[in-house]
């Protein structure tokens, strides 16, 4: 199952990851769209380092995750906080909040690991209802050109004590990316080697807005990457943005 052992070198994989960017461009499109949250929820939080900095600003945060052994990094990260996220374990199409929040984001495509689109369309409708009047959701992709652009590629992540190879395919009738990955993690004078295999699928923006309209959501927005303008033809990541209306 994904995420069992690279949860617990997950974070050291990803040091380069630009979180503190990420929440900067979310405050910028909260700002487009005239909203001040005080509560929101990390939709696949992973080890939950968006969320931690949801919370460090002063919001109420609930991290949500599928995977138990990232929710149990999340949680020891979160420790010694004065205003701790708190954390559940939920699929995505099961969200269920025990009550309503200003803001839901979904960060480094999370969207795209759920890999059927009647199960996504549950999850938007899902996250509609779990926001309170004129809440929004923030969410990223992978785009369709990324992922077909990771067909046959080899990546690799290291650091002294742990090394990681992907093997990525792309099927496009299925739409489905497959990586393969080997993770190696040094123990002592030995390297134990673990195996996951993750899978994401390559929705389309027209779908996507689509679906989000379905749910109730009003005024969808389409950025590029970090930029509050159009996608570009090629755009590997792309963020989509859309408000809930008010009662």
């Amino acid at each position: 199952m994904a995420y069992e052992a690279l949860a617990a070198v997950y974070d050291r994989l990803t040091n380069d990851v630009p979180y503190e960017a990420v929440l900067e461009f979310y405050h910028r499109i909260l700002e487009a769209y005239g909203l001040r949250p005080a509560s929101a929820v990390d939709l696949a939080c992973g080890t939950g380092s968006m969320a931690l900095l949801l919370a460090k600003e002063g919001l109420s945060v609930l991290g949500v995750d599928q995977s138990e052994e990232m929710l149990t990094q999340a949680a020891e990260k979160a420790g010694g906080l004065e205003n701790p996220p708190y954390f559940i374990r939920q699929r995505m199409e099961k969200l269920r909040l025990p009550q309503p929040v200003d803001l839901v984001v979904c960060c480094l495509d999370g969207v795209n690991y759920v890999t059927e689109p009647a199960a996504l369309r549950e999850a938007f409708s899902r996250v509609y209802k779990a926001l309170n009047p004129g809440g929004l959701f923030i969410f990223d992709i992978n785009s369709e050109a990324k992922l077909r652009g990771l067909d046959g590629q080899i990546l690799l992540d290291e650091d002294d004590a742990v090394f990681c190879l992907w093997r990525a395919e792309f099927d496009g009738e299925s739409r489905i990316c497959r990586y393969g990955m080997d993770i190696f993690q040094k123990q002592g004078r030995l390297w134990e080697r673990s195996r996951e295999e993750h899978l994401e699928y390559a929705y389309r923006t027209e779908e996507l807005c689509a679906w989000l309209t379905e749910a109730g959501f009003r005024d969808v927005q389409v950025y590029g990457d970090r930029r509050l303008e159009a996608p570009k033809a090629e755009e590997q990541r792309i963020f989509i943005a859309a408000q809930k209306a008010n009662a």
